[in-house]
């Protein structure tokens, strides 16, 4: 399939989705409808088990909404489902933020399940949706609480704080931050050790995680005992069982 504001790339079981809109890979209508095409494909793709989703280009990850598509605001898919799409993906998402990641660009990678930062002295991360009198729209308010805390949030998002990596992964808003010209070599390493576990089995992880943040501890525990029956008859338990038993590396195929 064919995208004019993405990237889509396969790299053995990994999907690399990159913001493909220069300079700033500024999400505007197209790159909404792209990201939601793209993750139908991902979705429909058993082959892809793992996916990293960066920017394009040597600026940075994403700068956020385009303000001059404003009036395209309304038009295409909603950035707040679709980035809540994201946070309930079925197959893992890692942000390699590979530059500055601001606004939505940033609320992007906090619906994303991992997040790797460069340390590149431009790359900084941030919700400044105040600086232009509003207010984050699509998960920043919800999902960066959950990240770093009320406090940390309050402080990030009143005062429109961008935060370099060593800042960001001091308060938890980063797993990990990597050398520049290393971030897309660590979270392709990442990717690929995710890749190897049984796909089932993420996904049943995910769904119920998700489910208990989302609904509380009832419905994730609910959730749980779901996945429990669905990956205990599968394929993939028994290679687990039988590789365990006969003391090798297992292979898990997803069935």
């Amino acid at each position: 399939m064919g995208y004019e504001s993405v990237i889509l790339e396969k790299k053995g079981h990994v999907g690399i989705l990159s913001l493909n809109r220069p300079p700033a890979n500024a999400v505007n209508m197209g790159v909404r409808e792209d990201v939601s095409k793209a993750l139908d494909e991902i979705e429909n793709d058993k082959e892809i088990r793992v996916v990293i989703i960066t920017g394009a280009g040597p600026k940075g990850f994403s700068a956020g909404f385009d303000v001059s598509d404003v009036g395209n605001i309304n038009n295409g898919p909603n950035g707040a489902e679709l980035w809540t799409r994201i946070a309930r993906f079925s197959k893992p998402c890692i942000a390699a933020i590979n530059g500055f990641a601001l606004g939505g660009g940033c609320e992007l990678s906090l619906a994303c399940h991992f997040r790797l930062m460069s340390d590149a002295p431009k790359a900084k991360i941030g919700l400044t949706e105040l600086n232009l009198g509003i207010i984050p729209g699509w998960g920043g308010t919800q999902r960066l609480t959950r990240t770093v805390g009320r406090a940390k949030a309050l402080d990030m998002i009143l005062f429109s704080k961008r935060l370099t990596g060593a800042e960001a992964e001091e308060i938890g808003l980063v797993d990990r931050v990597c050398p520049a010209d290393t971030l897309m070599d660590e979270a392709l390493k990442m990717a690929e050790e995710i890749a190897q576990r049984p796909p089932l089995a993420v996904s049943a992880v995910l769904n119920a995680i998700t489910a208990g943040l989302d609904k509380g501890i009832d419905e994730g525990l609910r959730v749980e005992q779901e996945g429990i029956a669905k990956v205990q008859t599968s394929k993939d338990a028994m290679e687990g069982f039988t590789a365990f038993l006969e003391k090798r590396k297992p292979e898990f195929k997803g069935e």
